[in-house]
């Protein structure tokens, strides 16, 4: 299998975030990574290649154009205001503010643009969010051009990235912006399964009226869970999209007999819809170590999930999204893509 990865991963590296009430070293790190690849060559899984540049126009297929020019302007802005550190939002448009307008100070325009306060920019994070991108539209290249599977290795994630926000370490939606790409590419049916612990709200908001996309999510309860506001089972998309959302919240604690069931109605519903290829959002948070998320997925549950993904016998693009437990995150994610090869 195909990896696609890029070294500017390293170029954001946040030094905090806002998490309950204190702000903590960033949970999203460099690291994770280097623990994938080292565990993608240990296995044999196959080449690691870098990224084509891709450019803006693939991006704003998914995203408004404004936030991008955000994203790529945040830090230059920060920097002018004679800041050191990384900037971070501190006040959001709520309730009965106003979201009509975007305010011309950064503080403003940090809000305005996000959902959360877990999203640090730095000196890099443009860049490295635009290889991320990259990664994600080389891979699904690959797998137009006839690659059984590719595994792109994104960082920083995606899928809780909006059309015009960031949020949840995430920046630009990688796993929307490849599975629109196979849209333009003529794939008449895509489908996005989102195994990551956390709802895939960006990817849901991107998607949800449109009838082209399929969106299944497996994922913690947002009754209880991160991100709270979407996710809920009642979420089934609207307009010509109805019925091609799919939400299956499960409970803090759930281990692999549920989730592995809730997983084939997952997949039994990608086959109905008819889909010609695949996008696996692939967070592997639902591990019982994961230091943010309530799971109990043990390492060996890992293969198991990819031989059930290896099922569905689509063209399939792994994109890399959560996944906090450092030290068992490179076994966790090579046991999927083993589980998908082997399946």
């Amino acid at each position: 299998m195909l990896t696609i990865h890029s070294d500017d991963h390293r170029l954001h590296h946040g030094a905090g975030e806002f998490y309950r009430g204190r702000i903590v070293p960033c949970f999203e790190m460099p690291a994770r990574v280097e623990q994938i690849l080292a565990s993608v060559a240990g296995r044999g899984l196959g080449p690691v290649v870098a990224p084509v540049r891709h450019g803006r126009a693939p991006v704003e297929r998914v995203h408004a154009a404004d936030y991008v020019d955000f994203l790529a302007s945040a830090w230059d802005e920060w920097c002018a205001l004679g800041e050191i550190g990384d900037a971070l939002p501190y006040a959001w448009p709520a309730h009965d503010l106003r979201a009509d307008r975007v305010p011309d100070h950064i503080d403003g325009k940090l809000g305005f643009y996000s959902i959360d306060a877990a999203v640090p920019i730095t000196a890099g994070t443009w860049a490295a969010v635009q290889a991320s991108a990259d990664c994600a539209l080389t891979g699904a290249a690959a797998v137009l051009g006839g690659e059984r599977a590719a595994f792109a290795l994104c960082r920083p994630p995606g899928h809780h990235a909006g059309p015009r926000a960031m949020g949840g370490f995430c920046y630009l939606n990688n796993a929307a912006i490849a599975a629109q790409a196979m849209r333009d590419a003529g794939v008449v049916k895509v489908a996005v399964l989102d195994v990551d612990y956390h709802h895939g709200n960006g990817t849901q908001a991107i998607f949800y009226d449109r009838a082209d996309v399929f969106f299944a999510s497996l994922h913690g309860d947002p009754a209880v869970e991160y991100p709270f506001f979407a996710g809920f089972a009642d979420e089934t998309g609207s307009g010509a999209g109805q019925g091609c959302t799919l939400n299956l919240p499960l409970p803090w604690g759930t281990a692999a007999g549920a989730y592995l069931a809730a997983l084939d109605t997952g997949c039994a519903a990608i086959a109905a819809f008819g889909a010609q290829a695949l996008v696996v959002s692939l967070g592997v948070d639902t591990f019982a170590g994961d230091p943010i998320s309530h799971f109990k997925l043990e390492s060996a549950d890992f293969t198991r999930i990819g031989a059930r993904v290896a099922a569905l016998g689509l063209p399939t693009l792994f994109v890399m999204e959560g996944g906090y437990a450092v030290g068992d995150i490179g076994t966790n994610v090579a046991n999927v893509l083993e589980g998908f090869v082997h399946g």
